[in-house]
Order: C-alpha cells, then structure tokens, then sequence
C-alpha cells in the first residue's frame, strides 16, 4: 500500500520530487498493447512452462536488483529484504515465468505491491506453498466377497420394487422388463456365492420373492404359459414354506383361460396344503372351487361348495351364488330355504345408532360431525348397499319361480324381509312388484299397487306418487299425472323425478315458462338429472331462447357423450339459427351413431339441397330411401331429382313405387306417363294416358294431354277427346259455384266466371278461332296458346318436348279440337250468331272506341 509514497531523505532538497511518480504495476490502460502481458495470458492459460536456467529479466520495480538464483523461486526464509517483490511464482494467480518472457499479469502486479508493503519483505505465501506436500491419499481396501454379495443383493431388492412400482401404475411391460432384470441379478448372485464359497448363505426369501413378482409380471402381461412355468418352479422346490398357496394364483389364470377342470384341480390342490388353522383362505378357496363349478354347470358339486362356506361363515355373496345355483337346478323349497338363510347374514356392524347424538355435548357432536364420512362410514355404507342390492336381486329373481304367479312369489318375500332386519327393503320390493306388473302389460294392477302407498311414510309416498305421475302422463291424463306429481314434491321437495314430472305436465299444456322453472329447480336438486336438463333444452327451446337451449344441449353431449337425441337437438337448433353449416356437421355425427335412421338421412338431403349441393343431396336421399322405401317425399325428391338430369327412365321406377303406396293418388299415374312423354316413347305415354282415363274418367289433365299426344300422333281420337275435355272442364267449373256458392265473396266469382268476358269468352273464343282454322296459321296459333294458358297442366312441361316437328307445329295441331267444339250437337244453331258477334270478344278495345 506504501509503495508508492516517496519519503524524503536528509540529503535531498526537493520536498515534492516525485510526487506524480505511480508504480507502474497498476498502469491498466496499455494492457492490450503490452506484448510481454498479452504473451503471459497465452502461456499461463495452459500448463505452465517447465523451469529452466537462466538469468531472469528483472521487472521496472526490482531493476537493479540480484536477481534468484537460476532454480526458481528462494528457499523459505532466504529472502532478500531491499527486495520489491520476491521472486515468487504464484501459479494460482496466473504468474508465469518463462526463459524468454518474464512478465507478471495485473493480479500479480498488485499482489506484489501489497506483499512488499504489508510485510515489510516478509515471505509472502497466503496459499501455503511453502509448505510440504500432503502425503497421499490411502488406497481403497479390495471388497470382501461379503461386501460384493450385499451390494448385489440390495441392487436385486431395489429391481424387485421398481417392477412392483411399474405395475402399480399400470406400466406393465417395464414390470416384466424390472422382474426379468432382478432375475438375472439374482442367478449372478447365487453364482458369486459358489465362486466365494458362500453356498450356505444362500437366501430363500429373495430367490422366492424374484420368482414370485416374475411370475405376477407375466400374469400381469397375459403371459399365461410363461407365468405357470414360473409358479411351477416355485411349488415343486421343496424349500419354500407355505409354497402350495400359490396353487391358487395358477388356478385363476386357468380361469382366466376358461380352463375349469384344470381351475378346479389347483385349487383343490392349494386347499389340501392349506392347514386348517387358515380359516378364511381356505373359505376363499373353496368360493373359487364353486364359481369355477358353477362356469362348467356343475350346479350340484358348486351346491356343496357354497353350502360349506354357509355353514361355516355366512355371506351375502355366497348366499346368492347358492340362490343361483338352486335357481338354476328348479328347487323351489331351497329357494326359499336360501332365501331366509341370506335375510339372516349380519353386515357386523351397527347401522346408524353411533351417529346418532344423543347429548348436548359439542365435543361428541364435533367428533361425530368428522366420522359422519369418513373412510370407515364410506366402506359401511358400500357393504349395506351390496347387502341391500342382493337381496334385491334375489327377490326378484325367485319371486316368479316360487310360486304360481310373480305376485303372490312377491308377496312371500315381502312377508320374509318385513320380518327380518331389513324391513326397510319391503317397501322397495313393494314398487318393484308394480313395476314387475307394468312389465306384464297390466296397468290397473300396477297402478293400485302404487296407490297403496300414500299413507306410508313421506320417502316412500314420494317415489310411489312419482311412478303414479309418470304412468297417468303416458296414458295422456295430464290432470291426473299433475295431481300425482303434485303430491310426490309435497312428500319430498326435493325429489328431482317429481319435479321433472310436474314440467311435463305444465309443458304439456303449454305453459312453457312455468315448465322451465321446474326443470331448472330440478337440475338444481341434482346435478346428474340428465332428463332435467333435456327437457330444460326443450323448454328453452319452445320459448326461442335458442342460445341458452344450445348451452343445455351442449352440457349433456359433455355427460352423455354422443347420444342421438341430444345430438339431433343441436342439430336442429343451429339449423333454426340457420347455421347450416354447423348443422350438417352436427347431423353427420348423428349420422355416425344412428347411420340407419332414415329421418336423419333426409334431413342431411335437404341441407345439402338447400346448399345446391345436388350429388350430395342425392347421396343421402338415396340412403334414406334405401331404409325406408316407402316415404312418398323421398320418392317424390329422386323422380324429380331424375327428370331434372334428363334421365325419365330411371324417375319412371320411383314414380310406380308411389303409385303402388298411394294407388288412388293420380298425380303419380301422370308423373309415370309425363315421364314416357319426355322420354319420347310416346306410345307407351298414350296408354298410360288411356289407363289413367279409364280409372278416373273426370280428371280434366289427363284429358288435356290426351288430347295433345293424339293429336301430335295423329290419331282420330282426338274429337272424342276433346269432347270429354269440354265435358269435364263445364262439369268441374259447375261444381265450383256449387262449392263457392255459400260465401258472397264465393258467389261474386262464380258470377264473374259466367260473365261474357271470362269463361263464355274462351268458348266464343274458341268457336271464332274455329272459324278461322283456314285463314291463315298465325290466328291459329294465338287462339292455342290463350287456350294452354289459361288451365295450367300438373306438371309445367317445355312443349318443345312433346314433340319432334318444333313446337310451332305442335302449338297448331293443338288448337284445333277446341276451335271445332262448338259444332257439337248439344250447342242450339240459334247461339252462333253470338259466337260471330264475340269473334273480337279477345280484342283489346282503343279509347277511341269507347263512349263519352
């Protein structure tokens, strides 16, 4: 720190000399242009250069100096004290000494200026280099055979619980890959002990536990053969205790292969090495030995197995496979005898009596509040509702084979549980038994049954007056339906089945808002009442809140995933939001669920349709006519779908389909013969023409085709039907004012239609043009088109294609067996003066013309 203060001797006179002298050890500006420093940094970045003999150059600080001696840095405690800096090499510091170069890089610079001045010339050492070496380090001693054998055998456990681990977590093919790992690690380690002439340490219980979790690896991964391979290894060493129980595990996988006989002789097996101080193995045992019976349809010897473990420790479980098999084998007495014995199976422990409070002490209140659900609560529950659900079910089951009818088997059994501690299922079977009765088509019975409840207690009355509602809802009583539905939220409020019932009924009658209200109230009580939350969407629908219905829709694909119904009410709904798109997509998702539903098919149809989508509209009306080919909108759609693409012949075989389903429809006989027209089988057309006629004499369209197909051929019929068309045309517009003359307004246009103007016109008309038949073509032309006009045929056809000669020529022919209808004998000779005097009746009249 001192090594730049200059003192002033007693021989100098300049006080201030050297005043701006620095050392030059902290110059750190020109460090980059410093050869001698930037040499340093290269050579002390790798290993240091080997000493060499020399003199060494002497830095600006020591420059005058003796330098060391040529063999390095001095010997502790030789120092030189007029020295700057010593000589020393601090290698950890980056100072490097070379024969060439002896420069010193910034840190040793500095680490020499405080050296010098914190020491006085001291030997400087703060990493102790003077000091002699550390002696070195003693070798690892060589691992005894002992030390070897417990490394190997904790690395043997650690495999075995990672492939434990594995299949805990489903990971299957690493178990197999952890268990084959640890037996290969543990035949190694039985060789090491040969090798250490350890044999007598040999451990049994890894040996077992390897094989054992293998074999549970191969089980695990459907390797049968392989996993009886190695449970066969491990039964038939002698060595290991208790190995026989194993027996059991083969047997299941025999069971697993549907091999029953083989199943049944290991656990027969396993049961003989089973003492009999193991009660409750060799009762599981001895259940598999009867199931297994039981899967070859060995009732009898299944009967003795479960009989046996009635005897010696009742279950609900086994009482029932008993039930089963006496049900199987027709033995109503042991039936019944089961059916007593199973009511009498304890569940071992006490309800509802320990929580139950029966003081005022908070502290018991608060412990009862924590156990009132805790695990061992959960598990009580979950064993009284298996006890309750077999009772249930064997009720059910024997109650039609016990007796003559199922209703006096029911009522057998309702006597037996009301006498037994599970009174509380004798109303449940109460409900079953109208329900059996709706099964059997017996309304009446089902619904007095119900009817007995309504004095019982309010839980039971509640699900009684819920069943009654829904019933009378199906026979349409809605009346009676909302009485019941009424009296089911009465006995429980907060019954989610009765109050979907009571939307129904309000939904029903149209009161939608109110519905709304119950449904939602309903959903509210319980969060999985799907059907709540379906009629909430219909609701919302019917009141076009189809936002909020499409939300209630969307819920339910979320819970019920992809179901039909709710699929098409979304379907639907973005079809009414006109989001077609959306609605195709949704529609074919339906379509992947229901792909026969013929409805659902036409609907796609009709979307893509309405899209100018043609192939695929047809696609799918194609479909939907496939399944049902008997829809008239179908058949109707593909014929005219056909006549469209210019191919009559192929609508001409769904026209007769409709005209088999509606045979007294004429629309579908003309389609048929129009079809034969455009074709240009025209004489296949004429019959059909004069079939349709035949059947149905009066019908003013077949007659005008008629009339116009005869005359494009030719043919001399053609007056007599034109007779008949004049016929039908004054007897359908008779039968007009007929209809219309009850209404003024009906009366006012028959009179109108009498006028001169309109329907007697046509008629002059026609008289006149007749008249003029041979003055030229065009007025003859005129008069056939005001004729065609006026009566539109059933199907607009182009006349082009009617005809091969152009439609001029067609349009002329036309025109003549109307222009000589008045010659008939019916018209008086007195009436065509009228006719002449009407001949410009068609004429449009000038202002000129009329008077003042």
């Amino acid at each position: 720190m001192l090594q730049g203060v200059h003192l002033v001797g007693e021989d100098e006179d300049d006080v201030y000399g050297g005043f701006n002298d620095y050392n030059p050890a902290f110059d750190t500006e020109n460090l980059e242009e410093d050869e001698e420093f930037q040499q340093a940094l290269k050579t002390s970045h790798g290993q240091r250069p080997g000493l060499k003999t020399g003199m060494k150059i002497s830095t600006s600080a020591g420059r005058g100096k003796v330098p060391g001696s040529s063999m390095g840095r001095p010997t502790t405690g030789i120092a030189d004290t007029g020295m700057a800096r010593p000589m020393t090499a601090v290698r950890a510091v980056g100072y490097t000494s070379s024969e060439s170069v002896v420069s010193s890089v910034l840190i040793v610079r500095c680490v020499a200026v405080l050296e010098t001045s914190m020491t006085g010339g001291a030997q400087f050492d703060p990493f102790n280099q003077a000091r002699l070496p550390a002696p070195p380090l003693e070798g690892k001693a060589e691992e005894s055979p002992e030390e070897k054998i417990k490394q190997m055998e904790k690395k043997v456990n650690e495999l075995v619980e990672e492939s434990c681990f594995a299949n805990d977590r489903g990971e299957y093919p690493l178990a197999l890959e952890k268990a084959k790992e640890a037996g290969r690690k543990e035949r190694a380690l039985c060789r090491q002990r040969e090798q250490s002439s350890l044999g007598e340490q040999v451990n049994l219980d890894m040996t077992y536990s390897v094989l054992f979790n293998l074999a549970n690896q191969y089980h695990a991964n459907k390797l049968y053969a392989e996993a009886l391979n190695t449970y066969q290894v491990i039964v038939k060493n002698k060595m290991f205790s208790n190995a026989g129980r194993l027996r059991v595990n083969m047997g299941n996988i025999y069971c697993e292969q549907k091999k029953y006989p083989q199943a049944v002789k290991q656990y027969r097996m396993a049961l003989d090495q089973v003492p009999n101080t193991h009660k409750d193995m060799r009762i599981k045992i001895m259940q598999n030995i009867g199931v297994a019976f039981v899967k070859i349809g060995q009732f009898s010897d299944a009967v003795t197995s479960f009989e046996h473990i009635m005897g010696e420790k009742a279950s609900f479980q086994t009482g029932f496979n008993l039930l089963l098999c006496y049900y199987a084998l027709g033995d109503k007495e042991k039936m019944k005898k089961t059916f007593q014995k199973l009511l009498t199976v304890s569940l071992g422990f006490d309800d509802e009596d320990k929580y139950t409070l029966t003081g005022d002490d908070p502290q018991q209140a608060l412990i009862l509040e924590v156990i009132r659900n805790d695990r061992l609560r959960q598990i009580e529950r979950q064993k009284k509702s298996q006890a309750d659900k077999c009772i249930m079910s064997a009720a059910k089951l024997i109650s039609p084979a016990i007796e003559s009818s199922f209703a006096a088997g029911f009522d057998w059994c309702i006597e037996c549980v009301k006498a037994s501690p599970y009174l509380d299922l004798a109303n449940e079977l109460e409900i079953t038994k109208a329900i059996t009765y709706l099964k059997e088509k017996d309304l009446a019975k089902a619904i007095e049954t119900l009817k007995g409840f309504e004095k019982k207690d309010s839980k039971v009355q509640s699900t009684a007056a819920t069943n009654l509602s829904f019933l009378y809802f199906l026979e349409n009583e809605v009346s009676q339906a909302d009485k019941y539905a009424e009296l089911a939220i009465t006995a429980d409020r907060y019954n989610p089945a009765a109050l979907v019932n009571k939307g129904n009924c309000l939904f029903a009658n149209g009161e939608y808002e109110k519905a709304r209200e119950y449904y939602q109230e309903a959903y509210n009580v319980e969060a999985s009442c799907t059907e709540a939350l379906f009629n909430l969407g219909l609701a919302e629908k019917k009141l076009n809140r189809l936002g909020v219905a499409l939300d209630c829709f969307y819920k339910l694909q979320a819970i019920l995933k992809n179901h039909p119904q709710v699929l098409y009410q979304i379907a639907s709904i973005h079809e009414m939001l006109e989001d077609k798109s959306q609605a195709i997509e949704w529609y074919m998702q339906l379509v992947s669920v229901v792909p026969t539903d013929p409805s659902v098919l036409s609907k796609l149809g009709e979307l893509y349709d309405s899209e100018q989508d043609k192939s695929q509209a047809f696609q799918y009306h194609f479909e939907s006519y496939r399944y049902f080919p008997s829809n008239i909108d179908i058949i109707s759609w593909l014929g005219a779908y056909y006549i469209d693409s210019q191919f009559c012949e192929k609508a001409i075989h769904y026209f007769e389909k409709a005209a088999v389903i509606q045979p007294n429809e004429v629309k579908w006989q003309l389609m048929i013969a129009s079809c034969y027209r455009r074709s240009g089988n025209y004489q296949q057309a004429l019959e059909t023409y004069k079939t349709i006629h035949k059947r149905f004499p009066e019908n003013v369209e077949c007659l005008k085709f008629l009339v116009r197909i005869c005359t494009d051929l030719g043919l001399k019929d053609v007056q007599d039907y034109a007779q008949k068309l004049k016929k039908a045309e004054k007897a359908r517009e008779m039968k007009q004012q007929r209809s219309n003359s009850g209404s003024r307004k009906g009366s006012g246009r028959a009179g109108s239609a009498n006028m001169p103007g309109s329907g007697g016109s046509r008629n002059n008309s026609a008289g006149s043009e007749s008249g003029r038949v041979d003055s030229g073509g065009s007025d003859r032309r005129r008069s056939a088109n005001r004729s065609a006009g006026r009566t539109k045929p059933f199907i607009p056809d182009n006349d082009d294609s009617f005809s091969f000669s152009g439609s001029k020529e067609v349009d002329a022919t036309y025109a003549d067996p109307l222009g000589e209808a008045p010659a008939r004998p019916k018209t008086a000779g007195r009436q065509r003066p009228q006719q002449v005097e009407d001949e410009f009746g068609d004429e449009e009249i000038g202002d000129d013309l009329l008077p003042d």
